[in-house]
């Protein structure tokens, strides 16, 4: 996990060596109920792809990709903000780290389509922390005031 996972060729989208690692990625997201996203050296692939889970996207609205495979972020605000952050890797650790405001993101979906993604808010902070992951940096070599938050305190409503 501390080094920059390689770029997924394209032309394995959709092969079943692709299918079967973004199915394990799903089912290791799936068992976490305070998980939001993952990627997939978090799971022993050295593969630049990370998935977001799908209740972080209202439902109302149709084809919002969930599988990112080669991410760029594109362009990130000149206004950061402070967020408090975990990880699914440093589990019950949390901290405060510096994240910009909103972020665009060009990336390949599941089916090899290139699209481009603008995000503010939460999402905005997934993109930053998961390209983070993919380039070998956790959230505890940016955070400050890391704290240890125990499983019972925490609020998983979403």
């Amino acid at each position: 996990m501390r080094k920059k996972a390689e770029e997924a060729v394209l032309f394995e989208v959709k092969t079943s060596a692709l299918l079967k690692i973004l199915k394990e990625m799903k089912e290791a997201l799936d068992k976490s109920d305070d998980g939001v996203a993952i990627a997939a050296p978090q799971i022993g692939y050295s593969k630049r792809i990370f998935l977001v889970a799908d209740k972080i996207f209202d439902k109302k609205i149709k084809n919002i990709p969930r599988a990112y495979i080669n991410p760029k972020i594109l362009k990130l605000s000149e206004e950061k903000v402070f967020l408090d952050e975990g990880c699914l890797s440093v589990r019950w650790k949390y901290g405060e780290v510096e994240r910009a405001r909103k972020v665009v993101l060009q990336a390949y979906d599941e089916d090899g389509r290139k699209f481009k993604m603008e995000a503010s808010g939460l999402l905005a902070q997934i993109f930053q922390h998961e390209v983070d992951h993919l380039d070998g940096i956790l959230f505890t070599d940016r955070a400050i005031n890391l704290h240890k938050v125990e499983p019972k305190d925490l609020n998983t409503n979403g």
